[in-house]
């Protein structure tokens, strides 16, 4: 064995290897484990060049994955006044009125449904505070925003718009814009517009950002959007990434063969600590916005159109993805999205099994609970989600599905006990980050979920690491500490499997290790 650069001596490793379940030491070089053993290894593994760490008793994992995040494209949606706190329209109001401006702009994100207390989403709830300045709010789903006046004048919005896919800029009776611009088409058009941070300053977030992640464990993550090449590429050039980057860019409705091509074609693109591999699908949106796919109508009437006007052209796409040899990733919450993007998976034959995934999840019907391990369809859910609704059932959530729909909430346990690959992730910055709330909350989850039992501790780590990995098609090179394996490595000051949820929520941090760097010490 060649010297290694880097040991880490002194743990209580849990190395989800079972030809190796346990072991005290890990040697690493050029961002490999070359080594896994005990104590009395280590001598024999030194070198002049050898790195020691000492972790005195903590115990280490694989490198902690969260397997749906926006890292780059999050720097922009995160922007502004943060009102994630905010739980009434007095509190909105109050917010607003003392927020700061951005070139005259006053811009926010983070806002919850539940904050308009059961009102429409109306830029009158809130105009008279903010002095004619233009606004831009995004609502906490990131599938959409609410903006003022001045903002759509700026924009030339004065009216409903058609589009390509199911979005909606919503107007009153007279044709008048509430301001509730719903999915991604929608707020595109007031893009221009809007205030944007300059590359210098995204650029010093970008790195602030994933350093901070690193310190809360996370070693990697599986990046829903296209991100920023140019820039990732530009940061991973000149710096280690502290968190490892796949990127999955979208596809969306009215894609021509050209558009699949370069999605084709953008494969494998990358550099140190990132890369581009598979592609995103929206086969809805979210359920307080009216735009989960359902099976039945919600409450208002809503909910029973695709995201793709004609879901056999999102099949098509997924057939040529695949035919390519590229591994798809779905945004579907609703239980009818869900169905489909199941049959289409199913549609693809045998060589589909693991290689495609859904993402969310949000309520799902018994009978699609086994269909994700016959088809080989990983599970990527996000268990922080839960935290926006309420186990009374008063939320924008549950009063929309109603009681049965609701009582489907986050089926992060069924899922594993029918055998799915099952990957957990936060879906920064619709949720924060901290990767150990994403263990915590699969453990114990929240809200409308939280009358149902959580995954085990071991689970919750396999969630983030072996299926994460899994979910990945990385299983043979990521999700274990075992020889021939990435050194992305986390070490806890508690046992992340036996130790109590809560106390895994705000384990320190004694070390995180991507790639065979040391990114954080705690």
């Amino acid at each position: 064995m060649a010297t290694p650069d880097l040991i880490l001596t002194g743990a209580k490793v849990r190395t989800l290897d079972p030809e190796r379940p346990h072991a005290t030491a890990v040697a690493v070089r050029d961002g490999v484990i070359v080594a896994v053993g005990d104590e009395g290894d280590v001598r024999a593994w030194r070198g002049p060049g050898s790195e020691v760490v000492s972790l005195d008793g903590a115990h280490l994992v694989p490198g902690l994955v969260d397997a749906h995040s926006h890292p780059v494209w999050g720097l922009d949606m995160a922007t502004g006044v943060d009102l994630s706190g905010v739980t009434d329209l007095a509190g909105l109001r109050a917010a607003l009125a003392g927020a700061g401006r951005t070139d005259g702009w006053v811009l926010g994100f983070g806002l919850d449904h539940n904050a308009f207390e059961g009102r429409p989403v109306d830029r009158a709830l809130v105009e008279d505070v903010l002095g004619g300045a233009p606004a831009f709010l995004r609502l906490y789903d990131g599938h959409s925003a609410l903006v003022t006046g001045a903002a759509l004048a700026a924009a030339g919005v004065t009216g409903p718009r058609a589009f390509a896919q199911r979005s909606e800029v919503v107007c009153d009776t007279s044709g008048r814009p509430t301001g509730h611009l719903v999915e991604h088409a929608a707020m595109d058009l007031l893009a221009d517009v809007v205030p944007r941070a300059s590359y210098a300053a995204r650029r010093a977030r970008l790195v602030e950002l994933l350093s901070a992640m690193a310190a809360t464990g996370l070693t990697g993550a599986h990046v829903m959007d296209a991100g920023d090449p140019e820039l990732v590429e530009s940061v991973a050039r000149e710096t280690v990434l502290p968190v490892r980057l796949r990127f999955a860019p979208w596809c969306m409705p009215g894609v021509s063969e050209d558009g699949l091509a370069e999605l084709v074609a953008s494969q494998g693109r990358g550099g140190r600590h990132w890369r581009v591999a598979g592609v995103k699908f929206f086969m809805d949106g979210t359920v307080e916005g009216g735009t989960a796919w359902l099976e039945h109508a919600d409450c208002h009437g809503q909910g029973t159109a695709a995201f793709w006007p004609d879901p056999e052209a999102y099949a098509a796409a997924v057939r040529h993805l695949h035919r390519a040899g590229v591994g798809t990733a779905t945004h579907a919450i609703g239980d009818a999205a869900v169905g489909h993007v199941l049959r289409v998976v199913a549609g693809l034959g045998p060589t589909a099994y693991g290689r495609h995934r859904i993402e969310h999840i949000e309520t799902a019907p018994d009978a699609l609970l086994p269909r994700f391990a016959e088809l080989g369809v990983a599970a990527s859910m996000q268990p922080p989600h839960t935290g926006y609704t309420r186990a009374d059932g008063t939320d924008e959530w549950s009063r929309r599905l109603g009681g049965e729909r609701a009582r489907r909430a986050w089926r992060l346990r069924d899922l594993r006990d029918a055998g799915a690959t099952l990957a957990l992730g936060s879906d920064w910055p619709i949720a924060p980050y901290d990767v150990r709330a994403v263990l915590a909350t699969a453990r114990a989850p929240r809200g409308a979920a939280s009358w149902r039992a959580g995954l085990s501790g071991l689970e919750a780590l396999e969630g983030c690491t072996s299926h994460a990995a899994r979910a990945a098609g990385e299983e043979g090179v990521a999700g274990r500490v075992a020889v021939g394996y990435r050194a992305d490595l986390t070490a806890l000051g508690v046992d992340p499997v036996e130790a109590p949820a809560d106390e895994v929520a705000q384990a320190p941090v004694r070390l995180t290790v991507t790639g065979g760097h040391v990114v954080h010490r705690g």
